[in-house]
């Protein structure tokens, strides 16, 4: 999200260089597009919308939203049609009055607008009168009353424009979405166990230094359901609940946060295994929240992690660390991960056997895998390790 257009140094692109070369690699499910894209925009195209008409209700809004180029062009276009529209007008009123006849032969006649002789005289005046430029060769007389009432009408019509046009330009320029391309996730979301429970964990941080104030975390499950009628969901949005560093959904995030999601029996993810990971199309979209110190304005980054972008077994190192009486925290770990023994069984096959915490205090317990190679790709096969107290069966994995 962040080199993709160049706004932080060099040394943080290590982060992403490190995640390339030591993560492994998946290949994209064909026919299964992303409803969250990794930087944050959102995969919906609006198809077949009847009431255009409703965009022009809100012109502010809908000006905001326009490409940079097409801001530009209405905002120069908008002035530009103003001046000519009150060019002609100034012209007409000069024609109407005579002012185009009058040479300046020395007699008693009085012009509306002094030295308006042709159509370009009167667009220069409109743009005088509209950019309160004035150059001492051309105004207004107390000869017309008509000619008063367009100078006000024309002051009026400039300032609208001026406060307008400046004013989208103004929140194009300091949009809220600007200071979420510092706030950055880790490439890959891990499953592993944490304070014996099964765990599905990311990685936030923020690069700037002014902080993002009342910060919250929301996650998303994003899957093909079927309801018991029958009605397929296409995309059902399933809230789940985390487990912060806080205790609660606000955050204080002045270092990189694992934030963490208990695996229970509420959690969508609860008869999730490694192996149905592989096999279901499933998107986790994680939606940090905040509003900026500097500004006050309220920002909103976003990114989602499709099942190939889930790592079982893994847990993310440490970042931050004691310097010289203070914390330094290394971006180039941001989303390096390290494999740990962890269940390959979900969490409702862990809850029946036991729990994690029993299968911990059994001694009889070893954590065995087989590795072996099948098309290029490192395969763990999952070993079955004996219960030695109680005869059952626990399928661990252990990298």
């Amino acid at each position: 999200m962040l080199s993709r257009k160049g706004l932080i140094p060099d040394d943080y692109l290590l982060t992403r260089l490190a995640e390339d070369v030591l993560q492994p690699k998946f290949k994209a499910k064909a026919g299964k597009p992303r409803f969250v894209a990794k930087n944050g925009v959102c995969n919906v195209a609006h198809t077949n919308i009847r009431e255009q008409g409703r965009f022009l209700q809100d012109v502010f809004t809908t000006l905001v939203d326009l490409k940079w180029l097409h801001t530009l062009v209405i905002f120069t276009m908008s002035f530009l049609c103003s001046w000519l529209l009150f060019g002609m007008i100034w012209w007409l009123v000069a024609f109407a009055h005579g002012d185009l006849d009058q040479r300046g032969d020395g007699d008693d006649f009085v012009p509306c607008v002094t030295d308006i002789h042709s159509f370009s005289s009167a667009f220069l005046f409109s743009i005088e009168v509209q950019v309160t430029i004035g150059f001492g060769g051309r105004m207004v007389t107390e000869e017309c009353v008509s000619a008063i009432i367009i100078l006000i009408v024309q002051n009026i019509v400039g300032l609208v424009i001026n406060a307008i046009m400046l004013g989208c330009i103004f929140m194009k320029t300091a949009q809220a979405n600007r200071r979420a391309e510092t706030l950055i996730f880790s490439k890959h979301a891990v499953i592993s166990v944490r304070n014996n429970a099964l765990c599905f964990m990311v990685r936030i941080g923020d690069l700037r230094k002014s902080m993002i104030i009342s910060a919250t975390v929301r996650m998303q499950v994003v899957r093909r359901t079927t309801t018991e009628e029958g009605e397929v969901v296409p995309l059902d949005q399933i809230d789940i609940h985390m487990d912060n560093p806080v205790g609660t959904n606000g955050i204080f995030l002045v270092s990189p946060l694992i934030i963490c999601h208990v695996i229970d029996k509420h959690s969508p993810l609860y008869g999730v295994s490694a192996t149905d990971l592989q096999h279901d199309d499933i998107e986790v979209i994680v939606v940090l929240e905040g509003v900026v110190e500097t500004t006050g304005i309220t920002t909103q980054a976003r990114t989602s992690y499709v099942s190939e972008e889930i790592l079982w077994g893994q847990r993310f190192v440490p970042t931050v660390s004691e310097e010289d009486g203070m914390y330094a925290v290394d971006y180039s770990k941001f989303g390096n991960t390290v494999k740990v023994p962890t269940p390959c069984g979900s969490a409702r096959t862990l809850d029946e056997a036991g729990g994690i915490a029993r299968l911990k205090l059994d001694e009889g317990v070893t954590l065995r895998t087989s590795v072996r190679r099948r098309r290029g790709a490192t395969v763990h096969v999952l070993e079955i390790c004996n219960h030695a107290r109680g005869g059952q069966d626990v399928l661990v994995c252990a990298d």
